[in-house]
């Protein structure tokens, strides 16, 4: 559609709170924040449809007041309200009694394939997916998008649970691998807005292509971002080899430029060494907005993010194995946390195998 501001319409009053907290029960509580004392919830439109009305509305306010949005009531589309819907994971903060902020998100093995051999998803109409993509990595991986933190979050004056909410949302995903061992990749995008300064963000996407660029062509944009500054001029200022050091150039030439590296941009290029980064497009059916599409692969997630989100969560479960089985779990011991931290380790080998096999009949046939 054609983004036009001013015919947004107003946005929805917020729904209340006995209604949400009604709603938001302790079968659909996935863990508690390694932070600020929150509480991860995941829900559907279908077990939740008001915390959906509040979540939409909240989508809507923060991406507006960031220079994107809908332009309608509220942020909700077919993709959260359809038979097999995406998943909704939030952030509740339980003193305020408010949605922090949160992502939506489905597993590989959810998404609908269309006639044209493509998934049919969120990002489906900005790029075009390889069959080996269809083949070796979407049936594992989990597809995240919409993410928000609320306006009244991303204030100084909410102190740490302003700090800590991108951190608290990533404890949300941290322990989506560990319930859902199948799942070895993460999908997502990294969004910019039309507004932010042009040549801060082609130096972005021109370190994101030197250090994190897809050279197999998995996913690739239909229509690319153009980059409007010369490379050999980006060339001469992102000059080092080693991404810490380039990193950091990067950093001091955007501040330079009057902003800053996008919060979740940020998170997500310090997430993990091996990210394949597939380019960017304009997202023409959410305000014009600029998004970088990028595959996470979960188990090889750096040290200190693993140990802050996903190590975290295995040990809430075990505390609370613990608690529930005391004597069970005392002649366990060291055993409780080898056993739950090894799922994943048998999953990958019972995929592995079946990529050998494939690839041993494709040979065959060859």
């Amino acid at each position: 559609m054609n983004f036009n501001y001013n015919t947004m319409e107003p946005i929805i009053a917020p729904v209340s709170v006995d209604i949400l907290k009604a709603e938001l029960t302790p079968a659909k509580k996935l863990r508690d924040t390694n932070k600020s004392h929150n509480e991860i919830y995941v829900i559907t439109h279908h077990d939740s449809p008001n915390v959906m009305r509040e979540i939409g509305r909240l989508r809507e306010e923060a991406f507006r007041d960031s220079g994107g949005g809908t332009g309608l009531p509220m942020d909700i589309d077919e993709f959260d309200t359809m038979e097999n819907p995406y998943h909704q994971l939030i952030v509740w903060d339980p003193d305020a009694e408010k949605i922090l902020g949160g992502y939506r998100f489905i597993y590989g093995n959810d998404i609908q394939i269309d006639e044209n051999g493509q998934p049919m998803l969120a990002t489906a109409h900005m790029f075009h997916f390889s069959k080996k993509f269809m083949k070796e990595y979407l049936p594992y991986t989990i597809e995240l998008g919409r993410s928000f933190v609320a306006p009244e979050y991303q204030s100084s004056k909410a102190g740490a649970k302003a700090l800590f909410a991108l951190d608290n949302l990533w404890d949300g995903l941290g322990a989506l691998g560990i319930i859902r061992p199948d799942m070895k990749y993460f999908f997502g995008k990294m969004t910019m807005y039309p507004d932010y300064n042009r040549e801060a963000r082609d130096l972005i996407q021109h370190f994101l292509f030197k250090h994190f660029k897809d050279e197999e062509k998995l996913v690739t944009p239909i229509e690319p971002l153009k980059i409007e500054t010369p490379a050999e001029y980006m060339d001469s200022i992102l000059t080092e080899d080693e991404f810490k050091a380039d990193y950091k150039i990067l950093n001091a030439e955007v501040r330079s430029r009057g902003v800053n590296i996008p919060p979740l941009v940020n998170s997500y290029m310090n997430l993990s060494p091996t990210m394949k980064m597939f380019g960017g497009g304009i997202n023409h059916e959410f305000g014009e907005v600029e998004e970088t599409c990028i595959l996470i692969n979960y188990d090889e997630i750096s040290e200190n993010k693993r140990e802050r989100h996903i190590n975290s969560f295995i040990k809430e479960k075990i505390a609370n194995i613990k608690s529930r089985f005391p004597k069970w779990a005392e002649e366990m011991g060291d055993n409780l946390s080898n056993m739950l931290s090894s799922r994943r380790a048998k999953r990958q080998e019972a995929i592995d195998k079946r990529k050998t096999k494939r690839k041993n009949r494709k040979s065959k046939k060859s």
